[in-house]
C-alpha cells in the first residue's frame, strides 16, 4: 500500500518538506484554484506535478498520484446525461490529468453540500480538537436558520423542541459561525459557498429530485465518463457520502454496501471504483467495514483511513483518534492488505490519514480545518504501525 498525503498546494499551511517528514511518499492534490466546470488543461496539472515532483537536491521524492478532485457540477447532479456541456468538460479534465500519467481520480455525488460538520474545534478530553456533526446544532440550523420549507416533516416533535432549545440559546456569533461552517464549504469541498439565500434556491432546485432519480443521473454521467477513463487505465473512485444519510431533504447515494452494489451493478466498468472511507462509513452502525471492504476489495483504488466516534442515539458524532472509535482499523487493513498483495505494484491501493485532530503547536496555528498536520501524522504513524505488525510494510 502506498502512504498518501492530502496536499492543498502552495499556500497551503503544510508544505512538501512537512509531507516529507511525515513518511508519506504519495501526493494527494487538486487544481482548487480552477473554477468547478472549468476543463483542466493539461499545462496546469504539469505545473502542479512539476512542482510535487521536482525534488529538491537531498531530499525525498514524492509522487502525485491521485486527483481528489475533479467536482463534478451541480447540473451533472440535477439532469444526469444531459448536462452534456459540464459532463465533456469533466472528460477533457480527465484526459488532461491522465496524459500527465496520474491515473486515480476522486470524486463524489453529493448534492449541493459536500462533507458536512456543526463545529470545527470540538474539545475532545485531551485538550485537542476535532470537527463534530451534532444533530440538534444541525436540526437548529436547519429549521431556524435556513427555514427550510418542509423541513418540519423531517423531524420528530421532540427533535423540533430540542432545536428549539438549542437555537434559542445560540448567541448570534454562534449562529453566524455554524452557517459559514455550513453554507461556506469546508476545505477540498467540491460544492461552491453559499449564502443563506443562495442555499435555498439550490434546495428548490433539486424539488423532485429523489434517490432513485439522483442514482440515475450518476449511472448517465458514468456511463459518459467511463469509456474515456478505461481508454486511459484511469481508475474513478466514488467517495461515500458524509455523514452517510438524507440532509436538507436532499437524496444521498453513496452510504452504504447496497449504494455501492447498485452502481457496480449498473456500471460494470472496470474504471468504475470506491474511494473506501472509514470516517463516513463508519458513521452508520449498520456498514460492516471490513465486510465493505471485502466484498468490494478489487474496485477500491483509493482509501480515506480515519475514525468517528458515535453519540447518542448516533446521530450525532465525532471525529475520534485513528486507532479509536467505532471503526475496528485493524480489521479494515486486514482486508486492503490481502487485496493489495494481489496487485502489482502500480496498481496498489493508495491510502491517506484522513482529517485529524487539532493537537500540540497546531492548536496556536492557522490550520485548514480537518487537516492539521500533527493530527495527521499521529494518524499515518498508527495506520503504518498496523501495517508493519502485518507485515505489510507501506511504500
Amino acid at each position: 500500500m502506498r502512504q498518501g498525503w492530502r496536499w492543498f498546494g502552495p499556500d497551503a499551511p503544510v508544505t512538501l518538506d512537512d509531507v516529507r517528514q511525515t513518511g508519506a511518499t504519495n501526493i494527494v492534490s487538486s487544481l482548487h484554484q480552477v473554477p468547478i466546470g472549468r476543463a483542466w488543461t493539461e499545462s496546469e496539472v504539469r505545473e502542479r506535478q512539476s512542482l510535487i515532483e521536482t525534488t529538491p537536491v537531498g531530499r525525498t521524492p514524492l509522487t502525485w498520484s491521485v486527483v481528489e478532485s475533479i467536482p463534478i457540477p451541480d447540473a451533472v447532479k440535477r439532469m444526469g446525461g444531459k448536462a452534456k456541456t459540464e459532463i465533456e468538460a469533466w472528460i477533457a479534465s480527465l484526459e488532461a490529468v491522465a496524459a500527465c500519467g496520474i491515473r486515480i481520480i476522486c470524486y463524489n455525488f453529493m448534492p449541493v453540500v459536500d462533507w458536512t460538520r456543526t463545529e470545527l474545534d470540538f474539545v475532545t478530553p485531551t485538550g485537542a480538537t476535532a470537527m463534530r456533526f451534532d444533530h440538534e446544532r444541525f436540526a437548529a440550523f436547519d429549521l431556524f436558520v435556513l427555514r427550510r420549507p418542509g423541513a418540519e416533516n423531517d423531524y420528530s416533535s421532540e427533535d423540533r423542541a430540542r432545536a428549539k432549545t438549542v437555537f434559542d440559546g445560540m448567541p448570534e456569533a454562534e449562529i453566524a459561525e455554524i452557517t459559514h461552517i455550513i453554507t461556506s464549504a469546508l476545505p477540498g469541498s467540491t460544492t461552491e459557498p453559499m449564502t443563506v439565500p443562495g442555499f435555498r434556491e439550490k434546495l428548490a432546485a433539486y424539488q423532485g429530485i429523489d434517490a432513485t432519480r439522483l442514482r440515475q443521473h450518476l449511472v448517465e454521467f458514468l456511463e459518459a465518463v467511463s469509456p474515456a477513463a478505461e481508454a486511459r487505465g484511469v481508475k474513478l473512485t466514488l467517495h461515500p457520502d458524509d455523514p452517510p444519510r438524507p440532509l436538507f431533504g436532499l437524496p444521498r447515494i453513496a452510504s452504504t454496501a447496497s449504494d455501492y452494489a447498485a452502481l457496480f451493478n449498473a456500471v460494470p466498468s472496470d474504471a468504475n471504483g470506491m474511494c473506501y472511507c472509514t470516517g463516513s462509513l463508519g458513521v452508520r452502525a449498520d456498514n460492516d467495514l471490513a465486510g465493505i471492504a471485502r466484498r468490494f476489495a478489487s474496485r477500491i483504488h483509493f482509501a480515506h483511513l480515519r475514525a468517528t466516534t458515535r453519540e447518542g442515539d448516533s446521530r450525532s458524532f465525532h471525529e475520534s483518534a485513528h486507532l479509536d472509535g467505532d471503526v475496528d482499523m485493524v480489521a479494515v487493513l486486514k482486508e486492503l492488505v490481502a487485496e493489495d498483495r494481489r496487485r502489482s505494484q502500480e496498481n496498489t491501493i493508495v491510502f491517506r490519514s484522513d482529517h485529524g485532530h487539532r493537537m500540540l503547536d497546531d492548536l496556536q496555528k492557522t490550520v485548514t480545518p480537518g487537516y492539521p498536520s500533527i493530527g495527521r501524522l499521529r494518524g499515518l504513524a498508527e495506520l503504518r504501525g498496523i501495517l508493519y505488525a502485518l507485515d505489510a510494510a507501506p511504500d
